[in-house]
């Protein structure tokens, strides 16, 4: 069966490769994609993945060509690869209803947000903030997958202690910020956002991550001239469904 290649495709990512440490492949820029085949839709329909919450994770992983440790995709990037799949598999229009009328997308028009390069020092991911109302210098870094695992397994520890604590939003301050005033100790940053971190600057540092952070602009302009997120639901990847 050799004669039967899968045909691939070259996706760039919004960070341009420039978070990541050198000699990582993420470093490059780039991921080779394969396009989807009956194998990924099993995947899209594994109820047990479904439940587990991890089913784009395993559809992803099983797409990506380029060796790459998969947990060290930052948020933004793993979307640009979410729409690549998208496209390679059910090609590049999304139908969808929004506020009761329906839209077609070309998912292919979609750019990744331009970010301020002069903000990164290439190779390293954190960025210095100094939170407007407190003063307090503090440095963050863009969630990756394995921080975003990190989290899910701390929330999910949580709720085992008391099913109506939801701490999420706090949870991700203390993984998302990697110092505050100089103080890199993890019992230090957690003690600040549990116990000092304003909700104004929480508010304050939480857009100005989503402005500078790469990313794909998954929105599109409804009917009534407003810019609007992309709905990405079941029917992003069935769309039969």
């Amino acid at each position: 069966m050799s004669e039967f290649k899968i045909p691939t495709e070259i996706v760039e990512l919004p960070s341009k490769g420039l978070l990541y440490p050198e000699g990582n492949p993420l470093a490059e820029g780039k991921v080779e994609m394969k396009y989807m085949t009956a194998k990924e839709e099993d995947i899209l329909t594994n109820q047990v993945y479904i439940k587990q919450g991890v089913v784009l994770d395993k559809l992803l992983q099983s797409l990506i060509v380029t060796k790459i440790n998969y947990d060290d995709l930052i948020v933004g990037d793993k979307n640009a690869l979410m729409v690549a799949a998208r496209i390679l598999g059910y090609g590049k229009d999304y139908s969808f209803d929004f506020d009761g009328e329906s839209y077609t997308v070309d998912l292919s028009t979609l750019d990744n947000k331009p970010f301020n390069e002069s903000l990164i020092t290439k190779g390293v991911n954190e960025f210095t903030y100094t939170l407007p109302n407190s003063g307090t210098d503090v440095t963050f870094k863009i969630l990756s997958t394995s921080d975003e695992k990190a989290i899910d397994a701390e929330l999910a520890g949580l709720k085992k202690i008391n099913k109506d604590l939801s701490p999420e939003l706090s949870t991700r301050l203390k993984y998302i910020i990697t110092s505050v005033n100089g103080n890199r100790e993890t019992k230090t940053i957690r003690e600040f956002v549990d116990n000092h971190l304003l909700a104004r600057d929480s508010r304050l540092l939480r857009e100005y991550i989503r402005q500078i952070q790469p990313d794909v602009n998954l929105t599109f302009i409804s009917n009534s001239g407003e810019e609007v997120a992309i709905p990405v639901n079941l029917n992003f990847f069935w769309p039969d469904a």
